[in-house]
């Protein structure tokens, strides 16, 4: 399958990605304190256009949001995903935030990304069992459900998300089989409403950072404490490409968290640090998603925003210096 273009994301340099769920990131233990209705209340008063005008005054070039995770709680309706799951009341927002985030978006010529798991929720036990069954070792049954639950995303939000971030799978084993459902077809469902959406499948923390298969358009890049300052080494070193900017055809991208874990604060690092170590990776042609939290009403902490706003201005003016304007 051919690759996606990404030089728009080698253009931005960097962006901002926020861990926006109904429980903590990486957890699930404590989405039974969720309720549909707590959940659509929330949804409700996330503050799109506000959160669109933050993101323009610090000159942020695209935006990653998470649809949902372990909690089975996704912040746009799904029938398909009802139809599997078959709650009496939607887990899926009655808003579709993807979709008002993408048009408040737009007129600041910022892009969105989506964020989405390749797993069943595993805070949620229902779900997970009506989405998995029966199950197998191919998991055949699962892929090819969840396949057509993101496909009615896509086809819904069209061009306007411009790419995904594939929590997984780290099991490649299932996805390698030559018949659907694999890699091949889960690209299909990602892209069926835009060819051109720029797709990546996380490898777990790896560093050095490299991607782990050919449908990756771009790195997943994902860190947490090991602070990566150069492209990686794949598996298998007969097939690599030209460094810096590809990896094994896969666009140089680094994923990390500003604060002290996904979504949550205080900063870590100081201003010199993050705008450094952007510019780190910027001069090896790759491109930094800084993770940043977000209040409950969908607007940056106010913490984190003077050191994005410096940040902002120092790659803005480069990228201007550079190309002579």
């Amino acid at each position: 399958m051919k690759k996606s273009n990404t030089e728009w994301l080698y253009r931005a340099q960097w962006g901002v990605f926020s861990s926006y769920l109904a429980d903590s990131a990486g957890d699930g233990r404590h989405a039974s304190l969720v309720t549909p209705e707590s959940w659509n209340r929330e949804i409700d008063n996330f503050d799109a256009d506000g959160l669109a005008r933050q993101l323009a005054e610090v000159h942020a070039p695209y935006f990653v949001i998470t649809i949902g995770q372990n909690s089975g709680y996704y912040m746009s309706p799904n029938a398909t995903y009802d139809s599997i799951t078959c709650f009496p009341v939607s887990k899926c927002s009655q808003r579709d935030l993807i979709a008002d985030l993408a048009h408040a978006l737009q007129p600041h010529g910022i892009r969105l990304i989506v964020y989405i798991s390749s797993a069943a929720p595993t805070g949620d036990a229902i779900a997970k069992e009506r989405l998995e069954s029966p199950a197998d070792n191919r998991r055949a049954p699962f892929m090819g459900r969840w396949e057509n639950i993101i496909r009615e995303w896509a086809v819904r939000w069209g061009r306007n998300i411009h790419g995904w971030w594939v929590d997984g799978p780290y099991d490649h084993g299932p996805y390698s089989h030559p018949e659907a459902p694999n890699f091949r077809s889960l690209v299909e469902a990602l892209k069926a409403g835009n060819p051109d959406a720029i797709v990546t499948f996380n490898n777990a923390l790896r560093t050095p950072v490299y991607s782990s298969t050919e449908y990756d358009d771009y790195t997943p890049g994902e860190i947490e404490r090991d602070m990566t300052v150069s492209p990686g080494h794949a598996p298998d070193f007969s097939r690599l490409t030209r460094y810096p900017r590809f990896i094994n055809g896969a666009q140089f991208h680094i994923l990390t968290i500003m604060g002290e874990w996904w979504g949550k604060g205080p900063i870590r690092f100081p201003e010199e640090m993050i705008i450094g170590y952007t510019k780190t990776i910027n001069n090896q042609d790759g491109t930094v998603s800084w993770d940043v939290p977000l209040t409950r009403k969908g607007l940056i902490e106010p913490e984190f925003l003077g050191p994005l706003a410096q940040l902002g201005r120092e790659i803005h003016q480069r990228v201007e210096s550079s190309a002579g304007v």
